[in-house]
């Protein structure tokens, strides 16, 4: 799972990245479900399982469940600026790589945390 987690970040600065290249903005509200659930909120269940395994396995598989959600809603079906089709031609690619790879990492991820979250 802290593998995982690891690589979602390092995927999730890439995809930002995309996102300022190609000046794709989110509002305000979006902006901050990004940094509070995608990007801190897995990392802090990491540092809570230190302690607390049980309870840190699910603020993980909470938080990547909700940035799986929110990335293939905004990424793959609803048809906005921030859709993989609709990104300038020349941040298309690395937006939609690393789009499909947040979504796997985020699968992945929940399916570790809720393992982890049974087993305790």
């Amino acid at each position: 799972m802290v593998a995982a987690v690891l690589i979602h970040l390092v995927i999730s600065v890439a995809h930002g990245s995309a996102h300022t290249g190609a000046h794709v903005l989110l509002s305000p509200a979006g902006n901050l479900f990004v940094y509070v659930v995608i990007l801190a909120g897995p990392l802090v269940g990491l540092g809570v399982s230190w302690r607390a395994e049980r309870l840190g396995s699910l603020i993980v598989a909470l938080t990547m469940a909700g940035a799986l959600l929110f990335g293939v809603v905004n990424h793959f079906v609803l048809d906005s600026p921030d859709h993989v089709r609709h990104v300038e031609e020349q941040w298309r690619t690395l937006f939609g790589i690393t789009a499909a790879l947040l979504a796997i990492t985020e699968a992945l991820s929940l399916g570790l945390a809720m393992r982890l979250v049974r087993q305790r």
